[in-house]
C-alpha cells in the first residue's frame, strides 16, 4: 500500500488554477523531489496536501484514508507535517519552545526534543535561545525538527534551500540525509536540480500546475528535468516520451 496517495487534485487561487489534476504516490521511506520554476504550483500541492489550501477536487489519502474532508491540524495529528516555505517559527519563543508546542499538535513516537538535538547537533547550544536571533541554517534546523517533533508519517519540505549560503545549504542538507537514510519519507520542493537529483529516489516536474516529468532520479539527467522546468522540447512522464 502506498503511504501516500495524491489522485487527480486541484487547488486554486481565485480564478487562477494552481494545481492541475496531479496523480502521484510516495512509498514508506521514499524521497521525492518535487522541481519547478517559481508559480509552477509547488507550495500550493504541498499545502493542500497538508490540508493548509482547500483542495477544488481530486482526492488525498494517507496509508489507505481518505483525508480530503480533515483540517491541518487533524492531518498533522494523523502523520503529515508541513515545514512551510520561509519557515514561519515562532521568533519570540525558544527552540526548545518551538519544539514542544508542536509536540502537542502531533503524536507519541520516536522525535522528542533530545531525539531532535541529535539529528540537529547545531541547535544544541541554542535551544533555549529565540529563534529570532538565529542565523538561517539554524532557523531551519528548528523548522524541521519543529516538524519532526509531531512524528510524522510523511514530511512535506518546501524551498530548505531558500535563503541560505551555499555553505549553510550543505551543512542543512547533510542533517537532512541522515534523516533519509533513517527511513524518513519525505516530499522536497527544491530548486537546486544538481541536489534535487542527488538526493531523491524519484522527482517529480511541475510546469503551470501540472506534472510534465516523472521519474527515477538515476535514470534522468540534468538536461531532460531542466527541459521539462522550462517547457522546453518532449517531456518524460514515467520514463516513457509523452
Amino acid at each position: 500500500m502506498n503511504l501516500l496517495a495524491v489522485e487527480n487534485l486541484q487547488a486554486r487561487h481565485g480564478l487562477l488554477q494552481a494545481v492541475r489534476g496531479v496523480s502521484f504516490a510516495l512509498h514508506k521511506g521514499e524521497t521525492l523531489a518535487l522541481v519547478g520554476a517559481n508559480g509552477a504550483g509547488k507550495t500550493t500541492l504541498l499545502r493542500t496536501i497538508a490540508g493548509a489550501h482547500p483542495a477544488s477536487g481530486g482526492r488525498v489519502r494517507l496509508n489507505g484514508t481518505d483525508i480530503d474532508d480533515r483540517p491541518a491540524h487533524q492531518r498533522a495529528a494523523m502523520g503529515i507535517a508541513l515545514v512551510p516555505e520561509g519557515r514561519k517559527l515562532f521568533s519570540r519563543m525558544t527552540v526548545e519552545e518551538n519544539l514542544l508546542l508542536a509536540r502537542a499538535a502531533g503524536r507519541p513516537g520516536r522525535w522528542t526534543v533530545d531525539a531532535v538535538m541529535q539529528a540537529f547537533p547545531n541547535l544544541q547550544k541554542r535551544r533555549r535561545h529565540l529563534t529570532a536571533h538565529l542565523s538561517g541554517g539554524e532557523q531551519q534546523a528548528t523548522a524541521i525538527g519543529r516538524a519532526l517533533m509531531t512524528n510524522p508519517d510523511v514530511l512535506l519540505l518546501d524551498e530548505v534551500s531558500l535563503g541560505l549560503s551555499p555553505l549553510v545549504v550543505d551543512q542543512v542538507y547533510a542533517q537532512l540525509e541522515s534523516l533519509m537514510a533513517s527511513g524518513t519519507t519525505i516530499l522536497l520542493v527544491e530548486q537546486d536540480l544538481r541536489r534535487a537529483l542527488r538526493v531523491a529516489d524519484r522527482v517529480m516536474c511541475m510546469l503551470e500546475g501540472s506534472i510534465v516529468l516523472e521519474g527515477a532520479a538515476r535514470d534522468l539527467t540534468r538536461e531532460q528535468v531542466t527541459e521539462a522546468y522550462f517547457g522546453l522540447g518532449r517531456a518524460t512522464v514515467a520514463g516513457i516520451p509523452a
